[in-house]
């Protein structure tokens, strides 16, 4: 959890897919009441708090609007990303499922990170699936947990003519 906190506070912004934004929403958005919520333990708030006050955009053609520090993405993805990876900062944080292999489809992932869990789920959502070409990748940097999961960050190797 605290190396999700350190990268929810280095990103400048998040762009999540409307169900990743949802699901974040009703898990992390703090209470209006103004107190976290009884089933939170405490190390957890750190997260909570960092990833309730960042600016989020968020991707969707079926939500009307949004809330909670964000915006909402239309139109053209690719373009719509461009532009607000020309804004002033060190970068955007992307999660999900969808929306990543959108953005690696057209070339708008600068990097790759994976977190290897020690754990075998034998279902669930396979990342990146249905990608339309091969990328090629350069591992940048790694590191292992207490927890026995590894972080992996790879950069996309340019394509040669």
């Amino acid at each position: 959890m605290r190396y999700w906190t350190a990268e929810m506070a280095r990103a400048d912004a998040l762009l999540f897919g409307r169900v990743t934004y949802e699901m974040m929403e009703s898990a992390w958005r703090k209470p209006t009441t103004g107190a976290w919520p009884d089933w939170m333990d405490e190390w957890e708030i750190p997260f909570a708090e960092t990833i309730d006050r960042a600016k989020k955009h968020v991707v969707s053609s079926t939500l009307s609007g949004v809330d909670w520090n964000a915006e909402l993405v239309r139109g053209d993805l690719g373009h719509a990303v461009r532009q607000l990876k020309q804004e002033p900062g060190d970068g955007l944080w992307v999660g999900g499922v969808t929306l990543p292999l959108a953005l690696a489809d057209v070339g708008l992932i600068d990097e790759y990170e994976f977190i290897v869990q020690p754990v075998l789920a034998g279902h669930g959502p396979t990342l990146l699936a249905g990608l339309r070409e091969r990328i090629q990748l350069e591992l940048v940097d790694r590191q292992e947990f207490r927890s026995g999961a590894v972080r992996m960050r790879y950069r996309p190797i340019p394509a040669t003519a």
